[in-house]
């Protein structure tokens, strides 16, 4: 019996119980409303259903949470990946509305890769303003979350540019082995920022960093290089989501695209267990918060609950998945349940013995 409760406790207190439990029960919830929710079908070779929607659809978050991941890790964060995922897809749509022939590949690779070389230099500058200037990183990203706003509507001129380009619209709403490309390029992305984080010492030097930055440049740790290292990553990370984001609905709205996504990654980072204090993280928490918000997003949408409310019914479902995984209130919460703990007993004088 007492082995049964401890392997409960250690599964309860794992980090991803609650998040995993909270996703299952969503999932569950519209099952019942809608018996076909996990329904998944095959036509012409592709997979369709609501489930590989919420993947598709969760991929560009899922890539701006990874690198803001690793920017909290540090300590840090990043409010500008919004505006570079704007910037990024107005710069690759621009291009590719101006060339000849839309459907070339060199043209698309070569969009891809000038919005993704602005997007690094972007990336570049917030970590100088982090790690050399030592300017607090929420007003170094401010700064960029507002004026990079504005630098989309210059490319964009204001205007909402539409292209025809089956190559890019592939990277949104194309398909590769059965599955969304959106996905494999997101799987792909969690792997290999894994296996940098995981595999080497790089996870490990980011986590002390976070940790005590002090205390890791004592140790002969480069913090400085680590810190504009993780901003530079979580640019390039913001920019294949702006591709995703623009490639979905074919067009650039500089005032529209990633709007608000910066948010949102923060959240699926904090529901994944990641401090936002710094230290230690967890790339597969992230994953699962990203999935839990888009879920979300899907139920809210499947239930026709209006627009007007959808917003705070996000956030009460988004506040309750952080206290439940909270052990400072599960544990005051258990309290309450169990009642009041006894104080110690008195102690009973003993009888003084009257001598006969």
């Amino acid at each position: 019996m007492n082995d049964t409760a401890a392997r409960l406790r250690a599964v309860t207190g794992h980090r991803l119980f609650w998040p995993a439990l909270v996703l299952v029960l969503m999932l569950v919830a519209n099952t019942v409303y809608r018996p076909g929710f996990l329904a998944v079908e095959v036509k012409d070779g592709h997979l369709y259903g609501t489930p590989i929607d919420i993947l598709r659809l969760s991929a560009p978050l899922i890539l701006v949470a990874l690198g803001m991941t690793l920017v909290i890790a540090t300590g840090g964060i990043d409010l500008s990946v919004g505006s570079l995922c704007a910037i990024s897809g107005a710069i690759a749509c621009l291009y590719i509305s101006k060339a000849p022939d839309q459907n070339s590949l060199s043209t698309v690779f070569t969009a891809l890769a000038l919005a993704l070389g602005v997007a690094l230099v972007l990336g570049m500058w917030n970590g100088v303003l982090v790690a050399v200037i030592g300017i607090q990183p929420i007003i170094a990203t401010l700064i960029l979350m507002v004026a990079g706003r504005g630098v989309a509507q210059l490319v964009t001129e204001g205007q909402i540019i539409t292209i025809n380009s089956g190559p890019y619209r592939a990277i949104g709403l194309g398909h590769f082995l059965t599955l969304p490309l959106a996905i494999l390029i997101a799987l792909a992305a969690a792997l290999l920022v894994a296996a940098f984080t995981r595999r080497t010492a790089l996870g490990l030097i980011v986590e002390s960093v976070g940790g005590n930055a002090e205390a890791s440049r004592l140790a002969g740790i480069r913090s400085g290089r680590i810190i504009f290292l993780v901003y530079v990553v979580s640019a390039a990370c913001a920019a294949v989501a702006g591709f995703m984001m623009t490639a979905n609905v074919s067009s650039a709205d500089g005032n529209a695209a990633g709007l608000w996504v910066e948010l949102d990654a923060i959240l699926a980072v904090v529901i994944g267990g990641t401090s936002l204090a710094g230290g230690r993280f967890s790339l597969s928490g992230t994953i699962l918060g990203a999935l839990i918000i888009q879920t979300l997003t899907t139920t809210v949408y499947a239930m026709n609950i209006s627009p007007q409310t959808s917003l705070l019914f996000k956030a009460v479902v988004v506040i309750a998945v952080c206290l439940i995984q909270a052990p400072a209130f599960r544990a005051r919460f258990a309290r309450r349940r169990s009642g009041p703990t006894p104080g110690p007993a008195a102690p009973q004088r003993e009888k003084e013995q009257v001598p006969a």
